[in-house]
């Protein structure tokens, strides 16, 4: 009997609705504060941003948000996306656990980033944005909101991180192909820009000041309009289509998982997988949520509950959130999408209630379990996804201690094949594992303590 790989649902059986899990949360995130007047921010606070459309989903408590029928229209290029079981990296694994994953890297710009680009970029066209900025770590998101800007013809300026903009050129590439104009972050054209580089000439960069530089840039301009790949709520809800599809393929397969994964940078990306199973834990069910990041940018596991700027320069709202400290520098480690200083208010008060779990891992091990999973499933993984695998690999092999059988689900965010240059580095045995002083944490709280605390 042929055994089931691949769980496909047909395009009539795509989510019509975003899940928010806001209105289901026990503790709701506290509210952003104005950076002034330490109140909170109210709408026309976020308007010089973010058109008022996705303003009102940021601050919405409805359960369920209906997605436009132009974006579902787009979606459908490659949503719903597909649910494999990785039986050969069981074997290879030689545990007893089911292995899931959920896999993004199907979208056209090759990751989840693309569930809100689209959307985001719906929503801004519809408000009559002229033109729109933003940032990009690893240049996933830069990639994605690249490809939606060109679909409803928005000029795009990308400000990527300088670290991620040398070692990845293919994606700079990639967004240029869309039509996005992509500057290496920090630049001289901004005061945020020209700041950091005054302190530091070989500035390296950070998402925390490529934010800074793509405020800047907008914020002043009537005609133009920023946009997130992550943090916010609004991005974590576009998400949700990710776990919703996903809760509809476990039932085709007649399973349900005892753990769900997802890598952590800012948050949507284990928010699109976690969240629909969250209202099932909230339900009564059996279900633990682990989010994953790296050594070198520990937000979860060693950074401080506590309000902060979401920028480097401190121009944006204080958001209540683990944080590192906003000038917190982490090092230009591959998975370029997982060094920003702080995480989304909604994981971050999941964290802080106990809802979900965290782990960190250093990246050579990280890049060890990716290329056993690629050497068993074929599917070469981003580096930010792997660090996801390197928590499947030590969830597999405590079912195979125990002697237990596991189901296991983790979200494989993008391919990484505008990462070969990474791969190759630890090939060749040049990557190293960056220890992180506490002296550095230190010194980063040190420049946030005194802001306000969340009550």
């Amino acid at each position: 009997m042929t055994q089931i790989i691949k769980y496909q649902l047909n395009e009539s059986d795509m989510p019509r609705q975003w899940y928010n899990i806001v209105a289901d949360m026990p503790n709701k995130p506290a509210p952003a504060l104005h950076p002034g007047t330490g109140q909170p921010a109210g709408p026309q606070d976020f308007a010089p941003l973010f058109p008022m459309n996705l303003i009102e989903q940021e601050v919405s408590t409805q359960r369920w948000i209906d997605i436009p029928e132009p974006v579902l229209a787009i979606y459908a290029q490659w949503r719903p996306s597909p649910l494999y079981r990785a039986r050969r990296f069981e074997q290879a694994l030689g545990t007893p656990a089911k292995i899931y994953f959920k896999y993004e890297g199907v979208s056209p710009s090759g990751s989840h980033k693309t569930n809100t680009a689209v959307a985001q970029a719906y929503y801004n066209k519809l408000a009559g944005t002229k033109r729109i900025t933003t940032e990009t770590g690893a240049g996933q998101w830069g990639s994605a909101l690249s490809y939606a800007c060109n679909i409803f013809g928005i000029p795009l300026k990308v400000y990527m991180v300088k670290v991620s903009f040398e070692q990845k050129p293919y994606r700079k590439n990639m967004m240029q192909i869309y039509g996005a104009e992509v500057v290496p972050s920090p630049t001289n054209a901004t005061n945020a820009g020209r700041a950091i580089l005054a302190q530091d000439p070989n500035s390296m960069g950070s998402l925390g000041i490529a934010i800074s530089e793509a405020v800047e840039d907008a914020a002043p301009r009537e005609d133009t309009k920023y946009t997130l790949g992550s943090v916010l709520n609004h991005v974590l809800l576009h998400q949700t289509i990710i776990g919703l599809e996903a809760q509809k393929q476990f039932k085709m397969a007649g399973d349900y998982p005892d753990v769900v994964i997802g890598c952590c940078g800012g948050g949507s990306n284990f928010a699109g997988i976690a969240s629909p199973f969250l209202a099932d834990k909230f339900a009564g069910k059996q279900v633990r949520l682990v989010g994953v990041e790296p050594t070198a940018c520990p937000t979860l596991t060693k950074g401080h509950f506590h309000y902060d700027f979401g920028d480097a320069v401190c121009t944006t709202p204080l958001m209540p959130m683990y944080t590192l400290g906003h000038d917190f520098a982490p090092a230009g480690i591959h998975a370029g999408g997982l060094r920003y200083h702080g995480m989304a208010p909604i994981i971050s008060q999941l964290k802080k209630d106990n809802l979900i779990e965290a782990y960190a891992y250093n990246q050579i091990e990280c890049f060890q379990d990716a290329i056993t999973f690629a050497r068993a499933e074929g599917i070469i993984p981003a580096p930010e996804s792997s660090h996801a695998i390197r928590h499947v690999v030590v969830e597999a092999q405590r079912a195979k201690e125990e002697g237990k059988e596991r189901v296991i689900l983790f979200n494989l965010s993008g391919h990484g094949h505008f990462d070969m240059s990474a791969y190759d580095k630890y090939l060749a045995g040049a990557i190293e594992d960056v220890p992180l002083p506490q002296s550095s944490l230190d010194a980063s709280w040190e420049k946030i303590k005194g802001l306000p605390k969340v009550a």
